[in-house]
């Protein structure tokens, strides 16, 4: 349990919001699709929709028995995130592509160096 000291409320663990130091890294597959010139496309909100999935359920390829509600899942949590996308407002001009991109690979060679 996590007790605040300025409220003095028992708040359980799950409800409690992380500091910044506990908080680990969204998965790396999963890419931020707000905000972006050009527009996220549904096949970006589709594929991120199916790592999504892939993470929760542990499957790469589900069984036979599994994969009409594996897939069943991508297409809800694809239509939940195409709605929020939609919904989202932001002030911030739109984020180019292919500087995002850029910047992506310069983290990259810096955390992995040189291939």
């Amino acid at each position: 349990m996590f007790i605040p000291r300025r409220v003095g409320k028992i708040v359980p663990d799950s409800l409690r919001r992380p500091n910044k130091s506990e908080v680990t890294p969204m998965c790396r597959n999963i890419k931020t699709l707000f905000n972006f010139d050009p527009p996220v496309t549904e096949e970006e909100v589709r594929a991120a929709s199916l790592q999504f999935v892939r993470k929760i359920s542990g499957f790469t390829n589900p069984s036979k028995a599994n994969e009409a509600v594996f897939l069943a899942a991508v297409d809800e949590v694809a239509g939940v995130s195409t709605r929020l996308l939609r919904a989202l407002e932001t002030t911030a001009p739109p984020k180019n592509r292919e500087e995002e991109a850029a910047k992506a690979r310069a983290r990259a060679v810096e955390r992995f160096g040189a291939t």
